[in-house]
Parts: C-alpha cells; sequence; structure tokens
C-alpha cells in the first residue's frame, strides 16, 4: 500500500519511468522542480537530451507559500485527478490528460505540455491567441452541462456531489473572494497607496451586502462540477489550442462561479494593459479583451443552451424556455463574480502579473485602483446588467 512522502526529483523520475507511458521509460533522467503555485510539487521529467516527457505533480500537506501552518487536505489531489479525468471525457481537446494518479501519495502523471504557454504569460506579453476565448468557452459548456441536472440523473449528481465534497480548498475560496478583502486580515496585501479605497470597501455596507449574496450562492449551488479555479494561470495555449489544468479546487457549485472568474482574469489583463504597454498598444489590447469578454460569454451560452436543447435528460427542465430563464441567472451570478475576482487578485492574497508587474508605481496604483472600482461596480450592478452588451458599456464608462 503507498504510504504518502514527499517527492525529491529522483522520486518523480522513477514515478515518471513505471507510470508515464512512455515507450523507453528508461529514457527518464531527470527532474526539475517548476511548481509556481501555492499548493503542490510540479516535476518536469526531462530524457538524456533534456527534452521534457511528461509531469510528475503531487500535492502538499499545507499551503506552499505559507507553509506548514496552514494544513491541507491530500485528498484534494484526487479530488483534481478525478475532476481531470471526468472533464477530459466530456472534453478531451481542452483538458490536460492524466495519465496516472494514486491517491495515497497525492501524485498524478500528466501529458507534458511544453509546446504550450501559460496564457495569463501571454497577455502579459501582448501576445493575442484568436481561439482561446471560444475555446475556453467550448470547455466549459461541455463539462458545466454534461455535470449538471439537465444532463446527469438526479441520483447520480446527488452521489458526485458527496463525493467531489472538497471543503478545505472551498474554505479558501470562501475567505480569499468573501471574506478577507472586505476586513482587515494577515493575508491581504496591497501598496500602502491604496489604503483609502481598501478602508472604503471595508465600510461598503450595499457592496458586502451583494458579496454575502454571492457567498451565500457559492455555499449552496450544487450545480455543476466546476473547474473551481479556471483563471489565466490556469489554463495553456498554444497556437490553436488551450488545455485547462489545476483542477484541485473541482467541487459541485455555481456554474456562474467559473464563467465569472475566467471573464474576471480578461479583465484584469484589461485593467492592467495601460501600465504594461504604450497608449496606442493598450488601447488596442484593451478593445481585444473586451471582445474576447464578449466571445467567451456568447460561444458559451450558445453552446449551453444547444446542448440543453439536445441532450438534457430531464423533461421538466427540458421544458421550452427554462434553460434560457436558467441561463439568465447564471449570467447574474457570473457578473457578480466576476468583481469578487478582480477585488481579491488586486488586494488579497493571491496576486496576478496582469496588475504586479507594472513596474512604475503610480500607473501600477492606478490600474489597481480601475480594477477596485470595476470589481465594486460589477458586484453592485450585477442585478442590472441583463446582457453582455451591458457589461461592456460598464466596462467602457469605468475607463
Amino acid at each position: 500500500m503507498s504510504q504518502y512522502r514527499t517527492f525529491t526529483a529522483a522520486d518523480a523520475v522513477e514515478y515518471a519511468r513505471q507510470y508515464g507511458q512512455q515507450a523507453d521509460p528508461q529514457a527518464l533522467v531527470s527532474a526539475d522542480e517548476i511548481g509556481d503555485g501555492n499548493l503542490n510539487l510540479v516535476f518536469k521529467i526531462r530524457d538524456a537530451d533534456g527534452v521534457s516527457r511528461v509531469i510528475v505533480k503531487q500535492a502538499l500537506p499545507y499551503v506552499r507559500c505559507v507553509g506548514e501552518s496552514w494544513p491541507l487536505t491530500l485528498d484534494r489531489a484526487r479530488i483534481e485527478a478525478e475532476t481531470l479525468l471526468i472533464h477530459g471525457a466530456l472534453c478531451s481537446r481542452h483538458t490536460v490528460q492524466v495519465l496516472h494518479h494514486d491517491p495515497e501519495l497525492a501524485v498524478m502523471v500528466q501529458e507534458d505540455l511544453s509546446d504550450h504557454h501559460i496564457w495569463r504569460s501571454e497577455l502579459v506579453k501582448g501576445r493575442y491567441y484568436p481561439l482561446a476565448a471560444g475555446q475556453l468557452a467550448e470547455y466549459l459548456a461541455q463539462t458545466l452541462f454534461h455535470t449538471s441536472d439537465f444532463y446527469q440523473t438526479a441520483q447520480l449528481k446527488k452521489a458526485e456531489v458527496s463525493r467531489f465534497s472538497n471543503p478545505e480548498l472551498c474554505q479558501i475560496t470562501e475567505d480569499l473572494f468573501f471574506s478577507d478583502p472586505y476586513q482587515h486580515h494577515e493575508r491581504n496585501q496591497f501598496d500602502e497607496v491604496l489604503l483609502p479605497q481598501v478602508l472604503a470597501l471595508r465600510d461598503d455596507a450595499a457592496l458586502k451586502l451583494a458579496v454575502a449574496g454571492l457567498k451565500h450562492r457559492f455555499l449552496s449551488k450544487a450545480e455543476a462540477l466546476l473547474h473551481g479555479d479556471i483563471h489565466s494561470g490556469s489554463i495553456f495555449v498554444a497556437e490553436g489550442k488551450l488545455k485547462a489544468i489545476d483542477a484541485e479546487f473541482g467541487f459541485y457549485g455555481p456554474i456562474g462561479f467559473d464563467i465569472g472568474t475566467a471573464l474576471g482574469n480578461l479583465l484584469l489583463n484589461y485593467c492592467g494593459l495601460p501600465g504594461l504597454f504604450g497608449p496606442r498598444d493598450a488601447a488596442a489590447g484593451r478593445e481585444q479583451r473586451l471582445q474576447d469578454v464578449r466571445e467567451l460569454w456568447l460561444i458559451f451560452a450558445d453552446r449551453f443552451l444547444a446542448l440543453c436543447h439536445q441532450h438534457s435528460r430531464d423533461a421538466t427542465l427540458a421544458l421550452p424556455g427554462y434553460a434560457e430563464q436558467f441561463l439568465q441567472q447564471v449570467w447574474t451570478d457570473a457578473v457578480g463574480y466576476c468583481g469578487t475576482e478582480l477585488i481579491r487578485r488586486t488586494i488579497g492574497l493571491a496576486h496576478v502579473a496582469d496588475l504586479d508587474s507594472i513596474t512604475d508605481p503610480e500607473m501600477r496604483a492606478e490600474c489597481q485602483r480601475s480594477a477596485l472600482n470595476l470589481g465594486r461596480a460589477l458586484i453592485v450592478n450585477a442585478p442590472y446588467i441583463g446582457h453582455i452588451d451591458a457589461l461592456l458599456a460598464r466596462i467602457r464608462q469605468h475607463g
């Protein structure tokens, strides 16, 4: 029986030889630990020519950036692997392939994506992938529809909700999205220049009431098996290709949360572009991000509705007009969750390079204020932003 131990590079190589599905396992000779997240070790396993062939990922029993004072369950590795396996079966083209996983060692072996790039890094560099927004929309539509009540039987759905109960990782989301940014907390991180705006957010009764509603829906709406952390750092892109990775936050939750998180990361880039590029390039990039936002929602909505109309298994939910009514609530949720992503990534624990890599302090602060202002506007006004063009108008209004 497997017993947990933290892998060394040598352990990772040996494990990849056993489970990496390589034609010549002994050709794997070295490993580089490349994990830059907060929860895992990630090893690139290379052959004698230095070519990366496979990835070995192991969950740590604590939050990496904090240390052993913030312990975490290792069961999240099982949840991540099984979420990716399910999502891969539903949308293999846009989900990283899991070759093997061991829940006791909290380790999995994945396909190597060295020919891809992290989408956030590409966005920060100003590199455009014209198919990416549509491909992400397809991934979200396929995975969220097929794990929802429209498609799964009630009995299977209830069993799956239990199997993917992920209380510790959900607690992190609940704290970082809905609690920490709106109070004094040691995990919050922001430049002193933002303090007046941070204090204003903490005293904003209308904002906090809207956030309470978003948190309650996050806690109570088990609508589909979410990725749970589908930001631009959890997506690999290449020319004509996109793959989602890092699903350790997977659980059954509100569909609008995954959509809102994806939209929020495009808008974080939108807010940061004036600090990353000159005026002309920034303006062109911002317009492209708005088109990405529009495309992401419209393609998702079109595909999700088509799946509902063609493949819904519940006769009541298949009634004409119900899927459209449901999707309108998903949209409202998504706009609100998008706003929480903007705020928490600006003043909470986990920041993004779209803002933090801006070298000029004054411009960085201006872009951060823009993200905070936009985030608040989306959260408070989500019930009144009825469609995608109204959202784009609201964003342009905030500059």
